[in-house]
C-alpha cells in the first residue's frame, strides 16, 4: 500500500497555482508561477518518493546516490516536451557537478547527514533543504523541487506527513528558502553552520504545517 496521497497533494498545488497572483504579490521576490507541466512532474516526484518508501529504500545508503539524480530528472523532465537529445546532456552535465561541486556537491551532504545522524528529523530535513539550496546548489536545475521532496521522505520515513506547498504556507516556503538560496556554504564547517535561524524557522514552519490528508496510512517504516 502506498504512503502519500497524490490526489490531495495535487489538489493544494493546483490551489497554489490558482492562487499564485496574490501568493506572489506578498513576496519579497517574486517567482515565476506553476505551470501545468511542473505539477505534473512534481507530482512525479512524490510518486517516486512513495515508490522507495514502499520498497524500503534508503535514499541516503552508499551506492545510492543515483537515485536522487533520478528525482532531479523527474522533476524537470518527466511531461516535458523535450527531446532526448536535450535531455541527456542536461543530465550529463547535471551529474557532473552533482558529484564534483567543490563545497556543494554529494559528498559534502553526505559528510553533513553523517555529522547530524542524532538531530531531529525536523532539522535534518530542514538541514538537508537548506544544503541543497544554498549555493553552490546540489543540482544545476529543480533544486527547490527535489529538496522538498527528499525533506519529505526524511519526515514520512519517521511518521509523519510529507513537505508541501499549500496556499497557507506558500508565503513562508518561498520566503526562507530564498534566504537560503542566497547564501554560500564554503565548506560544511563554516558558513553552512551560520544558517541556523534559517534553519530552525524552516524546521518550525515543516511541523506547523503537517497535515495527515496527505496520508494515506501511518507513514513509519
Amino acid at each position: 500500500m502506498n504512503y502519500l496521497n497524490i490526489d490531495a497533494i495535487r489538489s493544494s498545488l493546483v490551489d497554489v497555482q490558482r492562487n499564485f497572483q496574490h501568493i506572489n504579490s506578498q513576496l519579497s521576490v517574486h517567482r515565476s508561477p506553476l505551470s501545468d507541466e511542473a505539477i505534473e512532474n512534481f507530482l512525479a516526484g512524490y510518486a517516486k518518493i512513495d515508490a522507495y518508501l514502499v520498497d524500503d529504500f534508503n535514499l541516503f545508503e552508499v551506492g545510492n546516490s543515483h537515485a536522487l539524480l533520478e528525482l532531479d530528472n523527474i522533476v524537470l523532465f518527466h511531461s516535458a516536451q523535450t527531446s532526448a537529445n536535450e535531455q541527456n546532456n542536461q543530465f550529463k552535465a547535471t551529474q557532473q557537478h552533482f558529484y564534483e561541486a567543490k563545497d556543494g556537491g554529494i559528498g559534502g551532504l553526505m559528510e553533513w547527514l553523517e555529522l547530524n545522524d542524532d538531530t531531529s528529523v525536523w532539522k535534518k530535513a530542514a538541514g538537508v533543504f537548506c544544503y541543497m539550496v544554498a549555493q553552490p546548489q546540489l543540482f544545476l536545475e529543480g533544486n527547490h523541487r527535489v529538496a522538498t521532496l527528499v525533506s519529505s521522505y526524511l519526515l514520512v520515513r519517521e511518521g509523519f506527513a510529507p513537505l508541501v506547498v499549500t496556499v497557507e504556507n506558500a508565503k513562508a516556503f518561498f520566503e526562507i528558502s530564498e534566504q537560503m538560496k542566497e547564501k554560500h556554504k564554503n565548506s560544511i564547517f563554516d558558513e553552512f553552520f551560520s544558517l541556523p535561524r534559517l534553519t530552525s524557522n524552516f524546521a518550525q514552519m515543516l511541523k506547523d504545517t503537517q497535515s495527515d490528508k496527505y496520508l494515506l496510512k501511518p507513514a513509519t517504516v
